[in-house]
Formats: structure tokens, C-alpha cells, sequence
């Protein structure tokens, strides 16, 4: 990646060569996700700590020829088998309880502002901003096809690049309606927190509330057909007066 690329991304919010960790959080919920998946992590190293050792130490005391009959106490305690089931059901109601109230937040849908409908097609998106309407008719909508590689400018990122973004304001609830008309697709932005799967004839429905400004880069995580990687998703973030003076220019 070349500089023009690190300064169009000014956070982590699109895939890296040879990336491990998650992108940057730019909602509360990504936020949330990534708290847990350390706090998740922190008891995983613990266990594999302690299972470790005690292996190591039962093949090390082996090789020594150790008579394990000798330590009866040990191998056949009442009070050991106890802790060593115990122990475990307390870590998975602790790791239980932040786990639960994510689940619940990313279900839940406060009061949106605004509304987008997505829409999956083989093989891109279709957006409706169902809040602009004359007569019941839907006056904002544009599909969003990927750019081909040789169309690609100078700092624009192959695969992930789209002629249309969805604009949405930040510090904005946004509900997102999410469907498809052919197969069944995946509206995914991992750096926004959001993944759910766009059915035929089913409406799903997610929320976001992005807390910067930004682009956000996300594809289609579901195995829709031979062209599945080929339909990216772009989320700009942009501030209330920007995303004003957008919609006034899309529908003038």
C-alpha cells in the first residue's frame, strides 16, 4: 500500500495485506465486540496455561518414572474433581453475562432517524433511502457496482471500490432494511459491526450509530454465486451538514 492509500484510510477501516486483528471500531457495537473478544481471549490464554503445565508436568514426571500410586490423594480427590468443575461454569457465566448484553444491544433498534433498504442482486447492491418520498414513491435509490481494476484511480482499493457509496451522517441512529431478489446474500462492514444475511422475500434488519467520520469497507460474506467476490459495500460517514447538502444535491 502506498502512502496516497494510507492517507485516503485514515483509520483501519478496510483489510490489510497479511492483517490478523480487526478493524477500527466506529460504532459502539464494534466497540463491544472487540471487548469482548479480549476479555474472551484473556481466560483462553489462562486455560491453555494451566492445561499446559499440567500436562507438561504429568509427561515430564513420567519420563522421571514417578509412581503415581503414591499420590492417591491427588488422583482420586473428591474436593479437586469439584474445583476442576466448578471452575470452568464460573468463567462461562462471566464470560456469559457481557456476551448476553451485546447480543441484545445489536438487536436492538433505538428510535432510527433515517432508513436505507439494501438490496442483493447477483452480483451488487441496490440502496433506497426510504425517507425521501413523493406520492409513496421511493425518489432516492442508485445501484452500487464494483469498479473494475482498470478503472481503479490512484488510492482507490481493488475489489473494494464501488461507483456509488451509501452516505449516511455520524452520531446518527441508521436502520438498515436488508433483502435480495435472487439468492441469498451477507451485508457485512466489519468495521461498523454489522453483518446480517439479505433472504428473498424476508426483510431483515440491523442499526448502526457511527461515531466518526470515515469510509467503511465491507463485501458480501455469504457464498451467492460465481461472481460472490465481486460486490463490495462502501459506507462513507460523513458530518450533518455534508450529508445535507448530499441529499439536496440527489434530489435537485
Amino acid at each position: 500500500m502506498n502512502i496516497l492509500q494510507y492517507l485516503t484510510i485514515s483509520a483501519l477501516d478496510a483489510p490489510l495485506a497479511y492483517q490478523i486483528g480487526m478493524q477500527d471500531p466506529a460504532t459502539p457495537i464494534m466497540e463491544g465486540i472487540i471487548d469482548l473478544h479480549n476479555d474472551i481471549f484473556f481466560f483462553l490464554v489462562l486455560v491453555l496455561t494451566v492445561v499446559g503445565w499440567t500436562l507438561t508436568r504429568i509427561l515430564w514426571l513420567n519420563s522421571r518414572g514417578f509412581r503415581w500410586s503414591s499420590t492417591y490423594v491427588f488422583t482420586h480427590s473428591t474436593a479437586l474433581e469439584i474445583i476442576w468443575t466448578i471452575t470452568p461454569a464460573a468463567i462461562l457465566m462471566i464470560i456469559a453475562i457481557p456476551s448476553f448484553a451485546l447480543l441484545y444491544s445489536m438487536d436492538e433498534i433505538i428510535n432510527p432517524a433515517m432508513t436505507i433498504k439494501a438490496i442483493g442482486h447477483q452480483w451488487y447492491w441496490s440502496y433506497e433511502y426510504s425517507d425521501y418520498q413523493t406520492k409513496g414513491v421511493d425518489t432516492l435509490s442508485f445501484d452500487s457496482y464494483m469498479i473494475p481494476e482498470e478503472d481503479l484511480e490512484e488510492g482507490q482499493l481493488r475489489l473494494l471500490e464501488v461507483d456509488n457509496r451509501v452516505v449516511v451522517p455520524t452520531h446518527t441512529h441508521v436502520r438498515m432494511l436488508v433483502t435480495s431478489t435472487d439468492v441469498i446474500h451477507s451485508w457485512a462492514v466489519p468495521s461498523l459491526g454489522v453483518k446480517v444475511d439479505a433472504v428473498p422475500g424476508r426483510l431483515n434488519q440491523l442499526s448502526f450509530f457511527i461515531q466518526r467520520e470515515g469510509v467503511y469497507y465491507g463485501q458480501c460474506s455469504e457464498l451467492c454465486g460465481v461472481n460472490h467476490g465481486f460486490m463490495p459495500i462502501v459506507v462513507e460517514a460523513v458530518s450533518l451538514d455534508d450529508y445535507i447538502d448530499w441529499i439536496y444535491s440527489k434530489l435537485s
